[in-house]
């Protein structure tokens, strides 16, 4: 367990977070991280909608239960947190 620094672009918010989390977190918990600092603020909730993480770019999200140390995210990194 170690902190991990990751940035994070949230769907339809025009902030970027730093997002500290940790090693061991899945990307669930990572989503839930950064609406933290988004939903409700400058992102309307959306009810029933699940957030998925991708990597800045990528098309598809990472699988839910992937931990942070498995996933080959590096520190600073910019990941994207989508609706689904």
């Amino acid at each position: 367990m170690a902190l991990f620094p990751l940035t994070s672009n949230f769907q339809g918010d025009f902030v970027l977070q730093l997002l500290p989390v940790d090693t061991e977190n899945t990307m669930d918990e990572v989503a839930a991280a950064a609406a933290h600092h988004s939903v409700g603020r400058r992102v309307p909730a959306r009810p029933g909608h699940t957030m998925r993480v991708r990597q800045q770019g990528a098309k598809e999200p990472l699988p839910r239960t992937l931990k942070v140390s498995e996933s080959g995210l590096k520190p600073m990194e910019c990941i994207e947190v989508i609706w689904e």
